[in-house]
């Protein structure tokens, strides 16, 4: 999985929650123009991030990087 697949692993998941862009990011501490750059696959990650994010969606490290949607 490359960082733009990611992304847009991430927002897919993130619109099944029904959330927005802005609500997530304030749910995960994260700025909002920050994290629409990673569902853009514009942000390179760190760890911590990618666990902010997999918990904010109610996920483990390996149901995010899971293949398909």
């Amino acid at each position: 999985m490359n960082i733009k697949e990611f992304g847009q692993r991430v927002r897919y998941l993130r619109k099944n929650l029904g959330l927005s862009q802005e609500k997530f990011a304030l749910s995960i501490s994260m700025d909002r123009t920050y994290y629409a750059d990673i569902e853009n696959g514009k942000r390179n990650l760190s760890f911590n991030n990618i666990c902010k994010i997999a918990n904010g969606l109610g996920l483990s490290l390996s149901e995010l990087f899971k293949e398909g949607f």
